[in-house]
Order: structure tokens, then C-alpha cells, then sequence
């Protein structure tokens, strides 16, 4: 006998999310079980201190901001239902938190007196990782962008959300995010020509 439309077989689950990341959060949603949060926490701080590190102006704050953003959502878990995938959910508490760090610095003083944090944060990173000159390369151009241009391109071209999910995290439409991503691409492809112009001279 065939089921009427939308009706779900015996037994099914009302809602599975697809991705193993959504289910190890609503497991340690549903559980609080501190081994369960720590396999969430393990899921998704990589991702979470990647987007901060490229969003944050602040680099010596980026593990800081990690560790708030991670206990903001810890404190916040009881409430995730999945309704997104948990990877968007905590960026968008990531991006809140960066908001909120810029918010709080731009209404005390400046404690630091190093002109260029670029430079500082380079100074202290260790030299002989592969990949290390790209990425300082790779930060210095990122960091030349308008911020929302830099966002979009951020959460779609290297931490590889769908444009849809990072309109969802941009609050934004989905046009607008690949505007902002060709125009990124554009100008990253400019100012790297230009880079490299200046070191063949």
C-alpha cells in the first residue's frame, strides 16, 4: 500500500541532518556528556580559528576569540536543532564574536604599540613550515580588501561553505555574496600581479 505524500516510513527519524558535523553537535546537545562536547569542540575548532584568522584585524587575539567563540557556543548548545548545519552555526557565532571584539577595542585604548600587526605576527611565527610564505602572502592580500568582500571570499573559496550558506552567514542574498566573491578574486588577481611586477624590477 503506498503512503500518502510527506508521510515518513515507520520508524524514521523526523530529521537527519546530512553531515556528520550537525550530528556530533546535536549528540552533545542532546547529551551534555563532556566527552560529547569535546568531540564537537574537536569537529569544528580548526575551522572556527581559521575564519577568525582572516577575519580578525586583531592577530595576536585570534586563539582568544577562538576560546570565546567555542564557549559561546558551548553555552549555547542546548538550543542547537540543526535547523542549519552546526559547521554555519558557529561561524556565525564566530563572526558575531570578532564583531563584538571590534565593537569593545574601538571604545578603549590602543594597547599595543606595534604600527604594523602584520608584520609582528609574521615576526612571530615559526619560518620553516611548508607553506608559511604563501600564507603570509596569501594574509597580507586578503587583508587589503574591503571586509565584506574579504568575508565572502573567505567563507567560500577557502573554507568552502556554498554561497548559500554564506548569504545565510553574511545576512545577505545569494547575489550579492558572489558579487562580492568575483569582485575579491578580481582584485586579489591585481594586486598579485602587481606584487609580482614590483619583485621583477
Amino acid at each position: 500500500m503506498a503512503r500518502p505524500a510527506g508521510e515518513r516510513p515507520a520508524g524514521e527519524r523526523p530529521h537527519e541532518p546530512a553531515d556528520e558535523g550537525t550530528r556530533i553537535a546535536l549528540r552533545a546537545a542532546r547529551s551534555n556528556a563532556p566527552e560529547d562536547v569535546a568531540r564537537f569542540i574537536a569537529a569544528f575548532q580548526r575551522d572556527v580559528r581559521a575564519y577568525i584568522g582572516l577575519l580578525a584585524p586583531d592577530t595576536d587575539g585570534v586563539d582568544d576569540l577562538t576560546q570565546e567563540t567555542l564557549l559561546r557556543a558551548i553555552v549555547s548548545l542546548r538550543r542547537f536543532e540543526g535547523r542549519s548545519s552546526a559547521r554555519t552555526w558557529l561561524l556565525s557565532i564566530a563572526r558575531r564574536t570578532v564583531v563584538d571584539s571590534v565593537r569593545r577595542a574601538s571604545v578603549r585604548p590602543r594597547i599595543s604599540h606595534a604600527d604594523d600587526w602584520q608584520l609582528v605576527a609574521e615576526r612571530r611565527q615559526p619560518r620553516d613550515l611548508p607553506g608559511f610564505d604563501e600564507g603570509v602572502a596569501l594574509r597580507e592580500l586578503l587583508g587589503l580588501l574591503p571586509v565584506e568582500r574579504r568575508e565572502a571570499f573567505v567563507l567560500t573559496q577557502l573554507l568552502g561553505l556554498s554561497y548559500e550558506r554564506a548569504a545565510a552567514l553574511c545576512r545577505c542574498p545569494v547575489g550579492t555574496v558572489r558579487s562580492r566573491v568575483s569582485r575579491a578574486r578580481a582584485e586579489l588577481a591585481r594586486l598579485l600581479a602587481a606584487a609580482e611586477g614590483d619583485l621583477a624590477c
